[in-house]
């Protein structure tokens, strides 16, 4: 069983039995700098992987910026980190879990920022915390031979692709379309992608992993155990553990694959294609992944002639004759031709697929950067059977009277189908034809056109209710959406109040999730305001609330 090293246990028992340990430092930041540097090997300048408001205010604020997607979450009005910590090595994230607890402070882990209600990084809370960014632990180390890579939680699902792909060009890894997720983080959630319908969710694809407990402790799949080991390959981010690194199995991908996009209007037909691919999206090939984007574009003659666009957008595991075969026997109605087909390798698939310019060299993913930075709110749901005209005509209404909308439409079916619910905390398997995400999405922060967005997408889920899963209805993790319900950072929740989102999110897997968390982390230090609650957490909640009511 892994256990801290010598040096680290020092430090451990230092902060335990001397709590004035740094009691003639000046501030907090100190007092972390030196608890960190001292004992942990840590001997970089202050300046290069700490940063404060007070210490560099420009620095700090380029480093909260820089993997942060929404936003909305990085308004001058929300509550700011007192410190970011850019851990350089393993040992460091070990000190930054003991020091931040020493000191009293509130910890968030972030790894890619894509985080789309920001809690990996922000907080609603009154309570100081520090931000650990893992942004700096990104190496990949691929063994071909062996069918597997690491993955560091700080690299990108992009990185990881491209490493793969210097190595084989039959090799790849089912993950994300967006290709600068944190690969940490990404995969707490489930990880979909493109060839999902083919082998299953990067959860599903994982063989070990390295996590530092709230302890402090170093824990590989062996000592963590198999409870643990299941609960963070789909139990959401920031719940359990820091995530250090991913043990991922390879899969074989053929050296040609076939890309499309095909739009198609409102008046084009978009509504009765629409319908029938809902009928064979999970049912078509298990090489083919096809997801829809629907927007509203300018059809043409100014805005009065605003028009509904389903783009249909594909990855097909092979070449584009046998493509056009499946897609004649399965879906001749969205009228693809030859002209249509883009083959390509994989590692250029990834770029077509996550919107990069045609001929970007892959290269490209090594920046780790996101290509879009929107103020923006999101929601999710799972459709167990096909939307019936009249209730997209419905949508298509819902969607005209919004600025910016957009819903994209991802394909179930094939190994997803073939997984049990209870495989991994992911439990969005048989039964479920294809998942939406909503997003409307805006320019500038003005509070009352983010009322009027965030009202709007509010509508449009309520609207889309006798659509879609039900008991419960289901969400995904990794579109976090705090609507769904808040236990303000695990302070005062109780399970009947966490079990709204978390049935949702997990359905009957949330039960088996607190149980682990009780487990491993029974001071509930690893918290945010959509975290797994502990046992503990919960009768302690109900006790508070009683004492109110009492007085």
């Amino acid at each position: 069983m892994a256990t801290l090293n010598s040096v680290f246990l020092s430090l451990f028992i230092l902060v335990l039995s001397t709590p004035a340990a740094f009691a003639d430092s000046s501030s907090l930041y100190d007092k972390f700098y030196q608890c960190i540097s001292t004992k942990s090997g840590f001997s970089v300048p202050f300046s290069d992987a700490f940063f404060t408001p007070q210490n560099n205010a420009s620095a700090f604020t380029a480093v909260l910026n820089s993997t942060a997607q929404n936003l909305r979450c990085l308004e001058p009005s929300i509550k700011k980190p007192q410190i970011i910590f850019t851990p350089l090595s393993e040992a460091h994230v070990q000190a930054a879990v003991v020091c931040t607890k020493n000191l009293g402070l509130e910890l968030r882990v972030r790894s890619g920022g894509h985080d789309y209600e920001g809690v990996s990084y922000i907080s609603e809370t009154e309570s100081p915390f520090v931000i650990v960014d893992l942004g700096r632990l990104r190496e990949v180390e691929v063994d071909i031979t062996a069918n597997t890579a690491w993955a560091q939680a700080g690299a990108t699902v992009g990185e990881v692709y491209y490493r793969i792909s210097e190595k084989s060009k039959v090799h790849g890894f089912p993950a994300g379309l967006c290709s600068s997720l944190g690969i940490g983080g990404h995969i707490t959630g489930g990880a979909y992608g493109a060839m999902m319908r083919k082998y299953g969710l990067g959860a599903d694809n994982v063989l070990d992993a390295r996590i530092v407990d709230a302890n402090g402790e170093i824990l590989d799949r062996e000592a963590m155990g198999e409870d643990l080991f299941w609960a963070i390959r789909g139990g959401g981010g920031g719940n359990f553990g820091i995530i250090l690194s991913w043990k991922l199995r390879l899969v074989p991908v053929p050296e040609t694959v076939t890309v499309f996009t095909v739009p198609k209007t409102l008046e084009q037909g978009a509504t009765k294609i629409l319908y029938k691919w809902q009928n064979i999206a999970d049912k078509i090939d298990e090489d083919l992944f096809i997801r829809v984007e629907i927007s509203v574009v300018n059809g043409g003659g100014g805005p009065a002639n605003r028009t509904v666009q389903t783009a249909y957008n594909a990855l097909f595991l092979g070449g584009a004759d046998r493509l056009l075969q499946v897609m004649e026997q399965s879906f001749p109605e969205l009228g693809l031709t030859k002209h249509d087909c883009i083959e390509m390798s994989w590692i250029e698939s990834i770029l077509y697929i996550a919107g990069f310019p045609t001929n970007t060299p892959p290269e490209v993913l090594l920046d780790g950067k996101p290509l879009f930075k929107n103020y923006f709110k999101a929601k999710s749901d799972f459709v167990t059977k096909p939307i019936p005209q009249t209730g997209l005509e419905g949508l298509w209404k819902r969607l005209l009277a919004e600025d910016s909308p957009l819903t994209i439409w991802n394909p179930y079916g094939g190994m997803m189908a073939n997984i049990s619910e209870s495989a991994t905390p992911f439990p969005h398997r048989k039964g479920v034809i294809y998942k939406i995400q909503y997003l409307t999405l805006w320019e500038e922060m003005d509070d009352e056109a983010a009322a009027r967005h965030i009202d709007w997408i509010r509508k449009l889920h309520a609207y889309m209710t006798r659509y879609v899963s039900s008991s419960p209805r289901q969400a995904y993790v990794n579109y976090r959406d705090l609507d769904l319900g808040s236990n303000k950072s695990g302070d005062d929740a109780t399970l009947m109040q966490a079990s709204a989102w978390g049935n949702m999110y997990y359905k009957d897997n949330f039960n088996r999730l607190v149980q682990v968390k009780t487990k491993v982390d029974p001071d509930n230090f690893f918290r945010h305001e959509q975290s797994i609650p502990t046992l503990t957490a919960a009768v302690m909640g109900e006790r508070k609330r009683g004492k109110r009511m009492m007085n």
